[in-house]
């Protein structure tokens, strides 16, 4: 018997064309899961609540939500970049959630997993706005963790960097020699972690083996983030 068997589970990823949404949508379907894969944008705030509408019987919701990180030194960082980094990737959450808690409630369980970022754990130069944003997720999912473990429903978040994913890395940054001494320079793992390797802890996350952990940031990057 397959430990991560989704055969009777329905799972929504959200940006599913982006970021982590294809090794995310391809794993699960290997496990046996229904996959509901949206590929829309969730800035308008009617959105996330005809997403869940539409989607019918949600089991586990995929919080999966980039944009290309910006690289503004933080003295320059305009209004609209800003606002712009929270209306992708934090605004959506509350939505989303507020949406799909009302099945999840009537069942006595559900899951949450918020695919975020270790930006939010170590500092990075000219990163201010992508961290800041971050950081606010990985916020919101430990408050929200505690406040729904005691209904059935388990609300954690992977905090994620180098990582294999064609939003962040893609090729020709992997190829570059720049790139590869960094490799070896910050991260002991020496190397990317795979696609696969992120997606498979997401289901870990996602399955009954995982029920006993609320509101917890794990972080995947290869050590990149001191523990």
């Amino acid at each position: 018997m397959n430990p991560l068997d989704f055969s009777q589970k329905r799972v929504l990823i959200t940006q599913s064309d982006y970021f982590m949404g294809p090794a995310l949508c391809e794993v699960f379907r290997e496990l046996g899961a229904t996959v509901i894969a949206d590929q829309g944008t969730l800035e308008d705030p009617a959105r996330p609540a005809q997403l869940i509408a539409q989607s019918g019987e949600i089991d586990v919701l995929l919080l999966n939500l980039g944009i290309p990180a910006p690289s503004t030194p933080a003295a320059d960082v305009s209004e609209d970049e800003w606002q712009q980094a929270f209306s992708h990737i934090v605004d959506p959450l509350p939505r989303l959630v507020k949406a799909v808690l009302p099945q999840m409630r009537l069942r006595g369980h559900g899951k949450l997993i918020l695919i975020g970022s270790a930006s939010a754990l170590r500092g990075i130069k000219r990163a201010s706005t992508y961290s800041a944003a971050r950081g606010a997720q990985l916020a919101y999912v430990q408050a929200l963790g505690v406040e729904l473990a005691g209904q059935g429903i388990q609300v954690n978040a992977v905090a994620q960097n180098f990582v294999d994913n064609p939003a962040y890395f893609p090729e020709s940054v992997q190829v570059n020699p720049a790139f590869q001494e960094r490799l070896r320079r910050e991260v002991p793992l020496g190397r990317l972690v795979s696609a696969r390797e992120d997606a498979m802890f997401v289901a870990y996350l996602a399955s009954a083996h995982a029920d006993c952990f609320v509101g917890q940031v794990f972080p995947v990057c290869g050590g990149w983030v001191p523990r």
